[in-house]
Protein backbone atom coordinates (compact mmCIF):
# COMPACT_ATOMS: atom_id res chain seq x y z
CA UNK A 1 0.00 0.00 0.00
CA UNK A 2 1.53 3.79 -0.96
CA UNK A 3 0.54 5.91 1.90
CA UNK A 4 1.70 8.76 0.12
CA UNK A 5 -0.03 7.95 -3.01
CA UNK A 6 -2.93 7.63 -1.22
CA UNK A 7 -3.04 10.76 1.32
CA UNK A 8 -2.67 12.62 -1.93
CA UNK A 9 -5.28 11.32 -3.59
CA UNK A 10 -7.61 12.28 -0.44
CA UNK A 11 -5.53 15.38 -0.20
CA UNK A 12 -6.60 15.98 -4.08
CA UNK A 13 -10.37 15.51 -2.96
CA UNK A 14 -10.45 17.57 -0.27
CA UNK A 15 -9.31 20.66 -2.12
CA UNK A 16 -11.93 19.65 -4.92
CA UNK A 17 -14.59 19.39 -2.32
CA UNK A 18 -14.13 22.52 -0.46
CA UNK A 19 -14.01 24.31 -4.28
CA UNK A 20 -17.55 22.47 -4.20
CA UNK A 21 -18.31 24.11 -1.40
CA UNK A 22 -17.04 27.63 -1.99
CA UNK A 23 -19.06 27.82 -5.57
CA UNK A 24 -22.31 26.58 -3.44
CA UNK A 25 -22.12 29.40 -1.41
CA UNK A 26 -21.35 31.98 -4.27
CA UNK A 27 -23.94 30.80 -6.14
CA UNK A 28 -26.60 30.45 -3.19
CA UNK A 29 -29.91 31.90 -3.82
CA UNK A 30 -32.59 32.45 -2.20
CA UNK A 31 -34.71 29.81 -0.80
CA UNK A 32 -38.58 28.90 0.13
CA UNK A 33 -40.12 27.89 3.54
CA UNK A 34 -41.05 24.87 1.77
CA UNK A 35 -37.45 24.19 0.68
CA UNK A 36 -36.44 24.57 3.86
CA UNK A 37 -38.96 22.31 5.22
CA UNK A 38 -37.60 19.39 2.78
CA UNK A 39 -34.43 20.55 3.61
CA UNK A 40 -34.24 19.69 7.02
CA UNK A 41 -36.56 16.13 5.99
CA UNK A 42 -33.81 15.64 3.57
CA UNK A 43 -30.64 16.12 6.09
CA UNK A 44 -32.46 13.31 8.77
CA UNK A 45 -33.58 11.16 6.05
CA UNK A 46 -30.06 10.96 4.46
CA UNK A 47 -28.14 11.24 8.08
CA UNK A 48 -30.28 7.98 9.12
CA UNK A 49 -29.53 6.20 5.61
CA UNK A 50 -25.64 7.31 6.13
CA UNK A 51 -25.73 6.41 10.07
CA UNK A 52 -26.89 2.80 8.90
CA UNK A 53 -25.03 1.91 5.42
CA UNK A 54 -24.64 -1.60 4.94
CA UNK A 55 -20.93 -2.83 4.86
CA UNK A 56 -20.14 -4.93 1.70
CA UNK A 57 -16.87 -6.90 2.85
CA UNK A 58 -16.37 -8.33 -0.48
CA UNK A 59 -16.57 -4.90 -2.43
CA UNK A 60 -15.08 -3.23 0.49
CA UNK A 61 -17.60 -0.75 0.72
CA UNK A 62 -20.80 0.78 1.95
CA UNK A 63 -23.92 0.89 -0.06
CA UNK A 64 -26.82 3.19 1.29
CA UNK A 65 -30.27 4.31 -0.12
CA UNK A 66 -29.11 7.98 0.65
CA UNK A 67 -27.69 8.43 -3.37
CA UNK A 68 -32.08 8.85 -3.96
CA UNK A 69 -32.21 11.70 -1.69
CA UNK A 70 -29.12 13.63 -2.62
CA UNK A 71 -30.59 13.29 -6.28
CA UNK A 72 -33.96 14.19 -5.08
CA UNK A 73 -32.31 17.50 -3.39
CA UNK A 74 -30.68 18.16 -6.39
CA UNK A 75 -33.76 17.93 -8.99
CA UNK A 76 -36.08 20.21 -6.42
CA UNK A 77 -33.52 22.29 -4.02
CA UNK A 78 -30.91 23.25 -6.50
CA UNK A 79 -27.21 22.63 -6.87
CA UNK A 80 -25.82 24.80 -3.49
CA UNK A 81 -28.69 23.28 -1.43
CA UNK A 82 -27.62 19.85 -2.56
CA UNK A 83 -24.10 20.35 -1.77
CA UNK A 84 -25.15 21.33 1.79
CA UNK A 85 -27.00 18.59 2.56
CA UNK A 86 -23.95 16.53 1.42
CA UNK A 87 -21.63 17.87 3.10
CA UNK A 88 -23.11 18.01 6.13
CA UNK A 89 -24.95 15.07 6.42
CA UNK A 90 -21.60 12.77 5.86
CA UNK A 91 -20.04 15.28 7.83
CA UNK A 92 -22.04 14.27 11.16
CA UNK A 93 -22.74 10.64 9.87
CA UNK A 94 -18.84 9.55 9.22
CA UNK A 95 -17.32 11.53 12.85
CA UNK A 96 -20.68 9.99 14.43
CA UNK A 97 -18.94 6.08 13.25
CA UNK A 98 -15.57 6.71 13.31
CA UNK A 99 -15.08 8.82 16.63
CA UNK A 100 -13.77 5.45 18.20
CA UNK A 101 -11.03 5.62 15.75
CA UNK A 102 -9.09 8.72 16.88
CA UNK A 103 -7.19 6.37 19.41
CA UNK A 104 -5.73 4.33 16.75
CA UNK A 105 -4.36 7.93 15.39
CA UNK A 106 -5.21 11.00 13.34
CA UNK A 107 -5.05 9.47 10.29
CA UNK A 108 -6.90 6.23 11.16
CA UNK A 109 -9.67 9.25 11.98
CA UNK A 110 -9.03 11.92 9.22
CA UNK A 111 -8.17 9.97 6.57
CA UNK A 112 -11.91 7.96 6.03
CA UNK A 113 -13.59 10.91 7.27
CA UNK A 114 -11.96 13.25 4.82
CA UNK A 115 -12.35 10.72 1.58
CA UNK A 116 -15.75 9.98 2.31
CA UNK A 117 -17.13 13.30 2.70
CA UNK A 118 -15.00 14.66 -0.23
CA UNK A 119 -16.11 12.68 -2.31
CA UNK A 120 -19.43 12.35 -1.67
CA UNK A 121 -19.96 16.30 -2.20
CA UNK A 122 -17.47 16.06 -5.56
CA UNK A 123 -19.89 13.48 -6.68
CA UNK A 124 -23.25 15.52 -6.10
CA UNK A 125 -21.37 18.92 -7.68
CA UNK A 126 -20.25 16.71 -10.54
CA UNK A 127 -23.93 15.44 -11.19
CA UNK A 128 -25.78 18.86 -10.20
CA UNK A 129 -23.50 20.79 -13.00
CA UNK A 130 -24.41 18.49 -15.70
CA UNK A 131 -28.09 19.90 -15.07
CA UNK A 132 -26.82 23.34 -14.56
CA UNK A 133 -25.26 23.84 -17.58
CA UNK A 134 -27.84 21.83 -19.75
CA UNK A 135 -30.49 24.58 -18.27
CA UNK A 136 -32.22 22.32 -15.99
CA UNK A 137 -31.02 21.99 -12.65
CA UNK A 138 -34.75 22.44 -11.50
CA UNK A 139 -36.60 19.58 -12.41
CA UNK A 140 -40.50 18.93 -11.71
CA UNK A 141 -40.59 16.26 -14.09
CA UNK A 142 -43.58 17.52 -16.37
CA UNK A 143 -42.02 16.37 -19.39
CA UNK A 144 -40.37 12.95 -21.01
CA UNK A 145 -37.54 15.03 -21.24
CA UNK A 146 -37.22 16.01 -17.34
CA UNK A 147 -37.12 12.28 -16.99
CA UNK A 148 -34.20 12.11 -19.24
CA UNK A 149 -32.41 14.75 -17.72
CA UNK A 150 -32.70 13.14 -14.46
CA UNK A 151 -31.42 9.46 -15.28
CA UNK A 152 -28.75 11.21 -16.93
CA UNK A 153 -27.86 13.23 -13.26
CA UNK A 154 -28.19 9.93 -11.78
CA UNK A 155 -25.93 8.01 -14.16
CA UNK A 156 -23.22 10.28 -13.85
CA UNK A 157 -23.61 10.18 -10.05
CA UNK A 158 -23.43 6.64 -9.80
CA UNK A 159 -20.51 6.60 -11.96
CA UNK A 160 -18.71 8.98 -10.46
CA UNK A 161 -19.68 7.69 -7.26
CA UNK A 162 -18.05 4.61 -8.01
CA UNK A 163 -15.51 5.55 -10.27
CA UNK A 164 -14.16 7.42 -6.66
CA UNK A 165 -14.47 4.67 -4.37
CA UNK A 166 -13.17 2.36 -6.80
CA UNK A 167 -10.30 4.50 -6.96
CA UNK A 168 -9.21 4.15 -3.72
CA UNK A 169 -10.03 0.71 -3.15
CA UNK A 170 -7.54 -0.32 -5.98
CA UNK A 171 -4.47 1.81 -4.59
CA UNK A 172 -4.95 0.35 -1.04
CA UNK A 173 -5.73 -3.53 -2.53
CA UNK A 174 -3.76 -3.70 -5.82
CA UNK A 175 -7.05 -4.27 -7.22
CA UNK A 176 -8.06 -3.99 -11.11
CA UNK A 177 -9.84 -0.83 -11.45
CA UNK A 178 -12.19 -1.74 -14.55
CA UNK A 179 -12.58 -5.17 -12.90
CA UNK A 180 -13.35 -3.88 -9.46
CA UNK A 181 -15.68 -0.67 -11.08
CA UNK A 182 -17.50 -3.36 -13.36
CA UNK A 183 -18.39 -5.81 -10.79
CA UNK A 184 -19.57 -3.35 -8.31
CA UNK A 185 -22.08 -2.40 -11.26
CA UNK A 186 -23.31 -5.42 -12.31
CA UNK A 187 -23.82 -7.16 -8.83
CA UNK A 188 -26.05 -3.97 -7.76
CA UNK A 189 -27.62 -3.29 -10.95
CA UNK A 190 -31.73 -3.78 -9.27
CA UNK A 191 -30.64 -1.87 -6.20
CA UNK A 192 -28.98 1.51 -8.33
CA UNK A 193 -32.76 1.06 -10.50
CA UNK A 194 -34.71 1.31 -7.70
CA UNK A 195 -33.00 3.82 -5.88
CA UNK A 196 -33.21 5.64 -9.44
CA UNK A 197 -36.91 5.35 -9.34
CA UNK A 198 -36.29 6.66 -5.44
CA UNK A 199 -35.29 9.52 -6.56
CA UNK A 200 -38.10 10.11 -9.19
CA UNK A 201 -40.81 9.02 -6.64
CA UNK A 202 -39.54 12.09 -4.17
CA UNK A 203 -39.61 14.76 -6.70
CA UNK A 204 -42.75 13.78 -7.89
CA UNK A 205 -44.43 13.56 -4.02
CA UNK A 206 -42.95 16.94 -3.41
CA UNK A 207 -44.47 19.07 -6.21
CA UNK A 208 -47.53 17.53 -4.57
CA UNK A 209 -46.79 18.84 -1.43
CA UNK A 210 -43.44 18.73 1.30
CA UNK A 211 -45.31 15.94 3.40
CA UNK A 212 -46.30 12.90 0.97
CA UNK A 213 -42.38 12.91 0.77
CA UNK A 214 -42.38 10.65 3.79
CA UNK A 215 -44.97 8.27 1.47
CA UNK A 216 -41.39 7.28 -0.05
CA UNK A 217 -39.91 6.27 2.97
CA UNK A 218 -41.35 2.45 2.56
CA UNK A 219 -39.84 2.07 -1.03
CA UNK A 220 -36.88 3.52 0.66
CA UNK A 221 -36.84 1.43 3.57
CA UNK A 222 -37.19 -1.45 1.37
CA UNK A 223 -33.67 -0.65 -0.88
CA UNK A 224 -31.89 -1.04 2.81
CA UNK A 225 -33.30 -3.92 4.02
CA UNK A 226 -32.54 -5.52 0.37
CA UNK A 227 -29.27 -4.36 0.80
CA UNK A 228 -28.49 -5.91 4.30
CA UNK A 229 -30.46 -8.74 3.03
CA UNK A 230 -27.86 -9.98 1.12
CA UNK A 231 -24.71 -8.97 3.19
CA UNK A 232 -26.24 -10.81 6.25
CA UNK A 233 -26.59 -13.88 3.58
CA UNK A 234 -22.70 -13.58 2.76
CA UNK A 235 -21.86 -12.75 6.18
CA UNK A 236 -22.97 -15.60 7.82
CA UNK A 237 -21.83 -18.13 4.95
CA UNK A 238 -18.47 -16.70 5.48
CA UNK A 239 -18.76 -16.63 9.43
CA UNK A 240 -19.78 -20.54 9.30
CA UNK A 241 -16.75 -21.16 7.62
CA UNK A 242 -14.65 -19.24 9.91
CA UNK A 243 -16.01 -21.10 12.95
CA UNK A 244 -15.00 -24.44 11.07
CA UNK A 245 -11.46 -22.85 10.49
CA UNK A 246 -10.98 -22.23 13.92
CA UNK A 247 -12.17 -26.07 15.09
CA UNK A 248 -9.42 -26.95 12.91
CA UNK A 249 -6.97 -24.50 14.52
CA UNK A 250 -7.61 -26.25 17.90
CA UNK A 251 -7.44 -29.29 16.34
CA UNK A 252 -4.15 -29.16 13.93
CA UNK A 253 -3.08 -25.31 13.89
CA UNK A 254 -0.95 -26.14 10.70
CA UNK A 255 -4.40 -26.55 8.55
CA UNK A 256 -5.26 -23.12 9.60
CA UNK A 257 -2.51 -21.30 9.39
CA UNK A 258 -1.44 -23.11 5.89
CA UNK A 259 -4.69 -22.19 4.42
CA UNK A 260 -4.13 -18.71 4.68
CA UNK A 261 -0.45 -19.14 3.57
CA UNK A 262 -1.41 -20.94 0.58
CA UNK A 263 -3.73 -18.44 -0.56
CA UNK A 264 -1.14 -16.01 -0.36
CA UNK A 265 0.81 -17.84 -2.34
CA UNK A 266 -1.30 -19.15 -4.84
CA UNK A 267 -2.58 -15.67 -5.77
CA UNK A 268 1.08 -14.32 -6.21
CA UNK A 269 1.03 -17.04 -8.59
CA UNK A 270 -1.91 -16.24 -10.55
CA UNK A 271 -0.58 -12.71 -11.11
CA UNK A 272 2.34 -14.53 -12.45
CA UNK A 273 0.39 -16.33 -14.89
CA UNK A 274 -1.15 -13.27 -16.04
CA UNK A 275 -4.10 -14.30 -14.76
CA UNK A 276 -7.63 -10.96 -14.44
CA UNK A 277 -8.64 -10.32 -10.92
CA UNK A 278 -11.36 -12.25 -11.17
CA UNK A 279 -9.64 -15.82 -11.14
CA UNK A 280 -7.67 -14.14 -8.88
CA UNK A 281 -10.41 -13.67 -6.12
CA UNK A 282 -11.64 -17.52 -7.05
CA UNK A 283 -7.98 -18.37 -6.43
CA UNK A 284 -8.30 -16.41 -2.85
CA UNK A 285 -11.35 -17.72 -2.38
CA UNK A 286 -10.76 -21.45 -2.75
CA UNK A 287 -7.36 -21.71 -1.70
CA UNK A 288 -8.84 -20.61 1.50
CA UNK A 289 -11.13 -23.28 1.96
CA UNK A 290 -9.53 -26.19 0.11
CA UNK A 291 -8.63 -28.07 3.54
CA UNK A 292 -11.93 -27.79 5.07
CA UNK A 293 -12.94 -31.19 4.54
CA UNK A 294 -9.87 -32.05 7.08
CA UNK A 295 -12.92 -31.46 9.88
CA UNK A 296 -13.69 -34.78 9.12
CA UNK A 297 -10.45 -36.39 9.51
CA UNK A 298 -9.95 -38.58 12.66
CA UNK A 299 -7.16 -36.86 14.70
CA UNK A 300 -5.46 -40.30 14.67
CA UNK A 301 -4.89 -40.01 11.11
CA UNK A 302 -4.38 -36.02 10.65
CA UNK A 303 -2.07 -35.47 13.59
CA UNK A 304 0.02 -39.11 13.05
CA UNK A 305 3.51 -38.84 13.89
CA UNK A 306 4.57 -40.96 10.63
CA UNK A 307 3.62 -42.06 7.47
CA UNK A 308 0.10 -43.47 7.31
CA UNK A 309 -1.44 -46.78 6.14
CA UNK A 310 -2.99 -47.41 2.70
CA UNK A 311 -6.26 -47.41 5.45
CA UNK A 312 -5.86 -44.46 6.50
CA UNK A 313 -4.11 -42.44 3.30
CA UNK A 314 -7.87 -43.69 1.94
CA UNK A 315 -9.41 -41.86 4.54
CA UNK A 316 -7.24 -39.01 4.33
CA UNK A 317 -8.12 -38.84 0.08
CA UNK A 318 -11.59 -38.07 1.30
CA UNK A 319 -10.73 -34.92 2.69
CA UNK A 320 -10.99 -32.47 -1.04
CA UNK A 321 -14.37 -34.34 -1.59
CA UNK A 322 -15.55 -33.68 1.54
CA UNK A 323 -14.25 -29.59 0.99
CA UNK A 324 -16.31 -29.12 -2.00
CA UNK A 325 -19.74 -30.72 -0.97
CA UNK A 326 -19.21 -28.89 2.21
CA UNK A 327 -19.03 -25.42 -0.05
CA UNK A 328 -20.92 -26.22 -3.31
CA UNK A 329 -24.06 -25.86 -1.87
CA UNK A 330 -23.39 -22.08 -0.87
CA UNK A 331 -23.47 -19.04 -3.45
CA UNK A 332 -20.55 -17.25 -2.64
CA UNK A 333 -18.34 -20.59 -2.79
CA UNK A 334 -20.47 -22.60 -5.75
CA UNK A 335 -17.76 -21.55 -8.49
CA UNK A 336 -15.08 -22.89 -6.99
CA UNK A 337 -16.03 -25.89 -5.81
CA UNK A 338 -14.62 -27.88 -8.30
CA UNK A 339 -11.57 -26.61 -7.98
CA UNK A 340 -11.27 -27.35 -4.16
CA UNK A 341 -12.48 -31.19 -5.09
CA UNK A 342 -9.46 -31.63 -7.43
CA UNK A 343 -6.63 -29.56 -6.16
CA UNK A 344 -4.61 -32.75 -5.16
CA UNK A 345 -4.71 -34.01 -8.59
CA UNK A 346 -1.39 -34.37 -10.29
CA UNK A 347 -0.27 -33.19 -13.51
CA UNK A 348 0.54 -36.70 -14.15
CA UNK A 349 -2.41 -38.13 -13.17
CA UNK A 350 -1.06 -40.01 -10.10
CA UNK A 351 -3.21 -37.51 -7.57
CA UNK A 352 -6.89 -37.99 -6.05
CA UNK A 353 -9.68 -38.28 -5.83
CA UNK A 354 -9.83 -38.95 -10.06
CA UNK A 355 -6.66 -39.10 -11.24
CA UNK A 356 -7.19 -36.30 -13.76
CA UNK A 357 -4.38 -36.13 -15.76
CA UNK A 358 -2.70 -32.58 -17.13
CA UNK A 359 -5.51 -29.89 -18.12
CA UNK A 360 -8.69 -32.14 -17.52
CA UNK A 361 -7.29 -30.49 -14.20
CA UNK A 362 -9.33 -27.33 -13.32
CA UNK A 363 -6.24 -24.38 -13.54
CA UNK A 364 -7.38 -23.07 -9.71
CA UNK A 365 -6.92 -26.24 -8.71
CA UNK A 366 -3.61 -26.86 -10.43
CA UNK A 367 -2.75 -23.17 -8.89
CA UNK A 368 -3.62 -24.46 -5.26
CA UNK A 369 -1.70 -27.82 -5.40
CA UNK A 370 1.34 -25.47 -6.91
CA UNK A 371 1.11 -23.34 -3.60
CA UNK A 372 0.25 -26.08 -1.39
CA UNK A 373 3.16 -28.35 -2.35
CA UNK A 374 5.85 -25.49 -1.46
CA UNK A 375 4.33 -24.53 1.89
CA UNK A 376 3.98 -28.04 3.38
CA UNK A 377 7.91 -28.21 2.26
CA UNK A 378 9.01 -25.30 3.92
CA UNK A 379 6.66 -25.65 7.44
CA UNK A 380 7.32 -28.10 10.41
CA UNK A 381 5.06 -30.97 10.34
CA UNK A 382 4.87 -33.89 12.87
CA UNK A 383 6.57 -36.39 10.99
CA UNK A 384 9.38 -34.78 9.78
CA UNK A 385 11.31 -31.07 9.75
CA UNK A 386 10.91 -27.94 7.57
CA UNK A 387 13.05 -27.75 4.29
CA UNK A 388 14.72 -24.85 3.72
CA UNK A 389 13.77 -22.36 0.73
CA UNK A 390 16.35 -23.25 -1.23
CA UNK A 391 15.71 -26.60 -0.59
CA UNK A 392 12.44 -26.83 -1.55
CA UNK A 393 12.99 -24.03 -4.81
CA UNK A 394 15.39 -27.58 -6.04
CA UNK A 395 12.13 -29.98 -5.04
CA UNK A 396 9.83 -28.00 -6.66
CA UNK A 397 12.11 -27.92 -10.20
CA UNK A 398 11.67 -31.64 -9.69
CA UNK A 399 8.44 -31.55 -9.69
CA UNK A 400 7.95 -30.05 -12.65
CA UNK A 401 5.95 -31.90 -15.45
CA UNK A 402 5.32 -34.74 -12.61
CA UNK A 403 3.23 -34.03 -9.80
CA UNK A 404 3.05 -30.02 -10.72
CA UNK A 405 1.42 -28.20 -14.51
CA UNK A 406 5.26 -27.13 -15.70
CA UNK A 407 3.61 -23.53 -16.28
CA UNK A 408 2.37 -23.12 -12.84
CA UNK A 409 5.81 -24.88 -11.61
CA UNK A 410 7.59 -22.32 -13.51
CA UNK A 411 5.23 -19.15 -12.19
CA UNK A 412 5.76 -20.57 -8.66
CA UNK A 413 9.63 -20.82 -9.00
CA UNK A 414 9.37 -17.09 -10.57
CA UNK A 415 7.92 -15.77 -7.69
CA UNK A 416 10.16 -17.35 -5.41
CA UNK A 417 13.37 -16.04 -7.27
CA UNK A 418 11.94 -12.46 -7.60
CA UNK A 419 11.20 -12.52 -3.63
CA UNK A 420 14.49 -13.29 -2.87
CA UNK A 421 16.12 -11.12 -4.86
CA UNK A 422 13.84 -8.64 -3.86
CA UNK A 423 15.12 -9.44 -0.03
CA UNK A 424 18.80 -9.27 -0.60
CA UNK A 425 19.08 -5.49 -1.67
CA UNK A 426 16.97 -4.64 2.02
CA UNK A 427 19.70 -6.37 3.70
CA UNK A 428 22.19 -4.30 1.68
CA UNK A 429 21.48 -1.20 1.67
CA UNK A 430 20.74 -1.45 5.67
CA UNK A 431 24.30 -2.92 5.87
CA UNK A 432 25.58 0.54 3.48
CA UNK A 433 23.11 3.14 6.09
CA UNK A 434 25.02 1.45 9.32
Amino acid sequence: MNTTTIRFYVGVLVVLAGACLAYAMATWEPITSSQIALFVIFLVLAGLAEVYATWVPAFRMELSSSIAIYLAALFVLGLPLAILLVFLTNLFAEILLRWDNRSEGAGRFLVPVLFNVGQLVVTATLSGLVLRLTGHEHLILASGADYLYAVMAFSIYLFANLALVTSIICLTEKRSFVYTFVRGLKEFTVQYIVLCVAALLLTVLYMMSVWHVFLALFPLALVHVSFRGWVRLQTEARKTFENISQLLDERDHYTAVHSTSVAELAVAIGRKLGLPQRQLESIDVAARVHDIGKVAVPDSILLKAGPLTDEEWVEMKRHPVISAELIEGLEIYASVADAVRHEHEHWDGTGYPSGLVGEAIPLISRIICAADVYDALVTDRPYRKAFSPAKAHDIVGEMKGKTLDPDVADALLAHLEKEANETVPAVENASCAM
